[in-house]
């Protein structure tokens, strides 16, 4: 399986969840490292799209593409098993329970989740912390311009 993630061209070749610690996210709290991934280019680009505008939009974003091994088990978690409010704007924090605590059970190293963004697409969750993870690797960088048209 192939997933994705947008990043800065400084992260880019780094896979390890500690920009999400710094910040928190929907996924997880402050200090949980977790690794945000989309199933397509087109949601990863959708996912970031959501927090700039043109004028703040950075112009040094890269496409990551992430080889995961078939192999691999994934915690596909259906939207029924969410939290009733889990596409709430700003996320609510039982959102980040629910991350935290996929983290910290450490029983799978993804989970495939619904994508806020995009009804119908998903988001693969890696744990950082998890044995498989080693498995797991970058199998391209490619530079990712935007197209303006997006933000008008």
């Amino acid at each position: 399986m192939e997933v994705y993630r947008l990043s800065r061209e400084r992260y880019a070749d780094s896979l390890s969840g500690a920009g999400a610690a710094i910040k928190g996210g929907r996924w997880n709290s402050i200090g949980i490292e977790l690794i945000y991934t989309a199933g397509n280019r087109s949601l990863a680009m959708a996912e970031v799209a959501v927090h700039f505008t043109l004028a703040t939009l950075p112009s040094d974003y890269m496409m990551v593409t992430i080889a995961v091994p078939d192999d691999l088990l994934v915690k596909e978690i259906l939207e029924k098993d969410l939290p009733y409010n889990w596409n709430n704007f700003p996320h609510p924090s039982a959102t980040q329970k629910f991350g935290d605590n996929f983290v910290l059970e450490n029983k799978y190293c993804i989970a495939k989740i619904p994508s806020v963004v995009t009804k119908g697409d998903f988001n693969f969750l890696i744990n950082p912390h998890h044995p498989d993870f080693k498995k797991i690797e970058i199998s391209t960088i490619e530079k990712f311009p935007f197209d303006r048209r997006i933000f008008k």
